[in-house]
């Protein structure tokens, strides 16, 4: 690892300001550090902001509100999480290791690097780590690529579990940065890589995750996360489905479906959503919807199994979320 300075502001305001002038915000590290040790990622400044205000978990009206610093096991454990969403505290769960969780904050979550291994690979070509240096994965072993939002320069996924399921809720985050706060839909985090994949996310300079804002519905305790992967725990998606449907009379009223795995970013099924409203939550109907999820996929030589699996999988998910009482 690079030798590097470490420093520990004590307010937001001291940390942003580190942050606008180059340094790199650090809380559990998880990923960070990792590739730091790589030297994937060689940050001369780090800025620890563990002891800021921001870990905090609370309910305002129907909305969930989560520190941007709260762990993924805090969340994951918290009655009003299991209660109004129980959809992210399965996401969750889903996640990385028992010791991860416990260290892992939902900010840093978020903004995770990909798991390609070209990205790890100092010698190969990675359009996300060096720009212009090619992408070793569409000629590479690439099973466990995007066949969603892909580009001629990146095919990674997100791996995120837990953004998945946030997509899906509608859920929005408000940063605060060097110009003042703002707030946005989670979705529009995350960017698609086109020409430019080593841009990952639309934070602004200096710009900080202080939460993130989960609204209430009815489909919020009729919800489930599938996820599908190579063996059944401590491993990133081939493909997931976070899934919530809101049931009256008998028939689909609203739906939110968003997947994991098979997208450059969580990757929300708006045209899904439509199918399934108005329909009675019966297979017929669930894999009439499903068809609709691999509309635009692009898949490579050996990620061509998710071309049939993602259907599958949401149409799993979706009895599983309608089986829920």
């Amino acid at each position: 690892m690079l030798p590097f300075v470490l420093e520990k502001p004590q307010s937001t305001e001291d940390a942003i300001a580190a942050a606008a002038s180059g340094a790199r915000y650090i809380a559990g590290g998880t990923t960070l550090v990792d590739l730091m040790r790589e030297e994937v990622e060689r940050p001369e400044r780090l800025v620890d902001i563990n002891k800021l205000p921001l870990g905090g978990i609370r309910v305002e009206g129907e909305d969930l509100v989560i520190g941007a610093l709260a762990r993924m096991a805090m969340v994951a454990a918290d009655p009003n999480v299991q209660r109004l969403q129980p959809l992210i505290a399965e996401s969750l769960i889903e996640g990385a290791s028992p010791q991860l969780r416990n260290m892992a904050s939902m900010g840093g979550n978020l903004l995770q690097r990909v798991r390609c291994p070209y990205f790890r690979m100092l010698d190969a070509g990675c359009n996300k780590r060096t720009p212009g240096s090619g992408c070793a994965a569409i000629e590479g072993l690439n099973a466990g690529h995007a066949i969603l939002g892909t580009s001629d320069h990146c095919i990674a996924t997100h791996p995120s579990d837990v953004a998945v399921a946030l997509v899906a809720l509608d859920a929005t985050m408000r940063v605060r940065g060097p110009k003042g706060e703002r707030s946005f839909p989670v979705e529009e985090l995350f960017r698609l890589p086109g020409d430019t994949p080593h841009l990952e996310h639309t934070l602004l300079p200096g710009e900080l995750i202080m939460e993130i804002r989960v609204p209430g519905g009815s489909y919020g305790s009729r919800a489930r996360y599938l996820k599908v992967r190579d063996r059944a725990s401590y491993e990133f998606a081939l493909v997931s489905a976070a899934v919530a449907l809101s049931i009256e009379g008998g028939v689909i009223r609203q739906a939110r479906l968003a997947v994991g795995g098979v997208g450059t970013r969580p990757w929300r099924l708006r045209n899904c959503e439509t199918a399934l409203v108005g329909k009675r939550p019966q297979r017929q109907a669930f894999e009439d919807a499903a068809q609709l999820s691999t509309q635009g996929a692009r898949p490579l030589h050996h990620n061509q199994f998710k071309v049939e699996l993602l259907p599958r999988t949401i149409v799993r998910a979706l009895e599983m979320a309608g089986e829920v009482a």
